[in-house]
């Protein structure tokens, strides 16, 4: 048995972890491609170090470009790599453009697919997440949900309930399994900062930093927020040069990207995150740490209805007052079933099952 597993950016890294350990305790082949999406050592190599990935067998190398740039040097460098392994399965995770790539290059080599954190959707595809998410997921043969209303989405939109599986976030796998070990590093001494005396703030969707107007109006409402407590901004490689440019107040600390467990000890001593990313959503929830999601949508609802998120939109007035209400009032938080730190093994068990068909 022969399995295809693609990793592509610094999300991806913390979801495949788990389901290529689970996949080879149960004796499956699985070779591990990285397809180079991020190639900055502080978005990979980190990571791999981190969290004890291991290397992968190929390295594809595609880089930066625009969407369809990327989507196209996946697909070029993928296909010769399939057409000689010639893998049973192909797994992806996530949403981002490899993963959208790698599912139309296993599509066309007739190769069977199976998508970790199906279902998931914003509603919004001027999002180019959400257009992979799409796209993939009605290519997959297998598809893995997180949460129940994954599930609901794909069964709305006509998938054969055979091929959905719910079964739990494997991002919680990984951050239950490590959580001991960045709780223990000392990231908050080296900043100088008190437990649930700062915010964190992690911004890189294009919508909020592409355009300067838009980040200018969110800097200003961190420069605000500052005026209570401490702003903690480790600032993606993409927004570097405009946040540099446009400047920041004298609250705010702008940091290089953190590795993995410096980023969750963060997470976890925050008094409040503010974010556009999905992935933190999900960690603060299972945290139990406020959240506020500086987007008009989210295609993690589970966390805004059991979780400890709020969608807020990017109105510099509305974060202000949101931050506040937070830091008086709190949140109350639950984790959602099966977030448990399992969801590889019960991949694992169904892709055993898919491969051997023994039910």
């Amino acid at each position: 048995m022969k399995v295809l597993c693609v990793a592509a950016a610094r999300p991806n890294f913390m979801k495949v972890k788990p389901v290529l350990d689970a996949l080879e305790a149960r004796g499956i082949g699985v070779h591990l491609v990285h397809t180079g999406q991020h190639y900055d050592p502080l978005l990979s190599d980190v990571f791999f170090e981190e969290l004890g990935l291991r290397a992968p067998d190929l390295h594809l190398g595609v880089g930066s470009g625009t969407h369809a740039q990327q989507t196209a040097g996946v697909m070029v460098a993928l296909e010769p790599v399939v057409a000689e392994l010639a893998p049973e399965m192909m797994v992806v995770v996530g949403d981002v453009n490899s993963t959208m790539a790698a599912a139309l290059v296993s599509a066309k080599a007739r190769v069977r697919l199976a998508h970790v954190e199906a279902g998931l959707r914003s509603g919004d595809r001027s999002m180019p997440e959400e257009i992979n998410r799409i796209v993939t997921d009605r290519l997959s043969d297998v598809l893995f949900a997180p949460s129940p209303d994954a599930v609901d989405n794909l069964r709305a939109e006509g998938h054969p309930p055979a091929q959905i599986h719910l079964v739990g976030n494997v991002m919680i796998d990984t951050l239950l399994g490590n959580l001991d070990r960045a709780l223990d590093r000392p990231v908050l001494d080296r900043l100088r900062l008190d437990r649930g005396g700062y915010a964190l703030v992690t911004l890189h969707r294009p919508a909020n930093v592409d355009d300067p107007d838009v980040l200018r109006g969110l800097l200003a409402a961190l420069a605000s927020v500052s005026r209570q407590l401490p702003v903690v901004f480790p600032v993606h490689p993409r927004a570097r040069s405009v946040v540099d440019a446009l400047g920041v107040g004298p609250g705010i600390r702008v940091l290089d990207p953190l590795g993995y467990l410096d980023f969750v000890a963060l997470e976890a001593g925050a008094a409040v995150v503010l974010t556009d990313s999905g992935g933190v959503q999900e960690e603060t929830t299972v945290l139990g740490v406020p959240c506020l999601t500086l987007r008009d949508s989210t295609e993690r609802p589970i966390t805004v209805e059991e979780g400890t998120n709020r969608v807020i939109g990017r109105g510099p007035q509305v974060i202000v007052a949101e931050v506040d209400r937070v830091l008086r009032h709190g949140v109350p938080a639950r984790c959602p079933a099966l977030w448990d730190g399992h969801a590889a093994e019960r991949i694992a068990e169904v892709v055993l099952t898919e491969l051997t068909g023994e039910r």
